[in-house]
C-alpha cells in the first residue's frame, strides 16, 4: 500500500523574502462592472440610452395624435403635447360624418384581401415548394422580376382596365369595395407566395410521405399538416396584408371617388384636404380608432408569431 502523502508537504512553499521587505496586507479595491472606473457607460450604458431614445422617437408621434384628439379646438395651430381642457369633442363630430361607413368599407377591404391573398398564395406556395413541374423556375423567376417594379406605375394601365369593367360590369368597377380588392390581391400574391415558399422549404418531406403511405391525399396533407405548421408565417403574412389594405391610399383615392366607397385612410384625408387646420382634431381622433383592429389583431396573432416551426411539429 502506498504511503500517505501529509498535507503539508504537497502545498506549495511560500517564496522567501528578503530580510527588511514589508509586507502589504491592506485590501486593494476591486474595480466593479458597474462603478465609474470599470466604464459601465461605456460598456453597457450607452444601450440603455440608445434604447431610450428610439422609445422617444417612436412614442412622440403617437402622444402627439393622442393630444390632439383629445384637444377641444381640434386645430392644427392649437395642438399641444398636453391639451387644456380634455374632451371627446372630436370624436362626436368625427361620427357626425360619414366615417362609419369608411370604417366598414376598411375593415371589408382589409380582412377579404388579406384572407383571400393569404389562401390562394399557401396553395401557390405549396406547389413551388412541393412540386416539380416544367416551368417551375421561369414562374418564380417571373413573380420575383414582378414584385421588382412599383403597383404604381401601372396605375395608368389599371385604370383604363377598369374603366371599361365598370362600363361592363359595374359591381366590380370603379367606386367598389370588389374592385379594389382584386387589385389589392393581384399586388401581394407575389411578395406572399415567396415568404410562404421560403417557409415551407424548412418542412421536411419525409412528413409527405409518411402520410401518402398512410393513404393520405396532397389536399389532405397540405390542410392537415402543412398548414398547422406554418402557422407562424401565415400570421406574419395575414397581418401584413390587413396593414398594407387598411393603410393604402394612393391607388384607393384614384378608384374610390363616391363618398360611401371611400375607405377611412381616403375619407380621413377628404377632411383635412380643404380645411387642414379646422379638421385636424377630427382627423387625429379617425386614427385612432382606424389603429384599434390593428393593434388587436397583433395581439392575437402574437402567440402564432413567436411560436416556431418545432413547437407545432412536436404537438400531439
Amino acid at each position: 500500500m502506498s504511503e500517505l502523502i501529509p498535507p503539508s508537504e504537497t502545498m506549495e512553499p511560500t517564496p522567501l523574502r528578503p530580510p527588511g521587505e514589508q509586507v502589504d496586507d491592506t485590501p486593494h479595491d476591486v474595480v466593479r462592472l458597474g462603478s465609474s472606473q470599470g466604464g459601465w457607460f461605456r460598456r453597457v450604458g450607452w444601450r440603455h440610452l440608445v434604447g431610450l431614445l428610439a422609445l422617444a422617437f417612436s412614442i412622440f408621434p403617437i402622444l402627439f395624435v393622442v393630444s390632439a384628439a383629445l384637444n377641444p379646438l381640434g386645430t392644427l395651430s392649437s395642438s399641444q403635447l398636453i391639451p387644456t381642457g380634455a374632451s371627446f369633442e372630436n370624436f362626436t363630430k368625427l361620427f357626425d360624418t360619414s366615417f362609419p361607413r369608411w370604417f366598414l368599407n376598411t375593415m371589408i377591404l382589409g380582412i377579404a384581401s388579406a384572407a383571400v391573398s393569404l389562401f390562394i398564395s399557401a396553395c401557390a406556395a405549396y406547389a413551388f415548394s412541393r412540386f416539380r413541374f416544367k416551368g417551375r423556375r421561369f414562374g418564380l423567376l417571373s413573380i420575383l422580376l414582378v414584385q421588382m417594379f412599383p403597383q404604381f406605375l401601372a396605375i395608368v394601365a389599371l385604370y383604363l382596365m377598369f374603366a371599361t369593367i365598370t362600363d361592363l360590369w359595374p359591381p366590380i368597377g370603379f367606386n367598389t369595395v370588389w374592385g379594389l380588392l382584386l387589385l389589392y390581391m393581384g399586388g401581394a400574391l407575389g411578395v406572399n407566395t415567396w415568404l410562404m415558399k421560403g417557409f415551407f422549404d424548412t418542412i421536411p418531406k419525409d412528413l409527405d410521405e409518411s402520410a401518402k403511405v398512410d393513404g393520405a391525399t396532397h389536399a389532405q396533407i397540405f390542410f392537415g399538416i402543412i398548414l398547422p405548421l406554418v402557422a407562424p408565417i401565415l400570421a406574419v403574412t395575414g397581418l401584413l396584408g390587413f396593414i398594407g389594405a387598411v393603410n393604402e391610399f394612393l391607388i384607393a383615392s384614384i378608384f374610390l371617388t363616391q363618398d360611401s366607397a371611400k375607405t377611412a385612410a381616403v375619407g380621413l384625408y377628404g377632411l383635412v384636404s380643404q380645411e387642414r387646420n379646422n379638421n385636424f382634431g377630427v382627423f387625429a381622433a379617425g386614427t385612432l380608432i382606424l389603429a384599434i383592429p390593428t393593434v388587436a389583431l397583433f395581439q392575437f396573432l402574437q402567440r402564432y408569431i413567436v411560436g416556431g416551426l418545432t413547437g407545432g411539429a412536436v404537438k400531439g
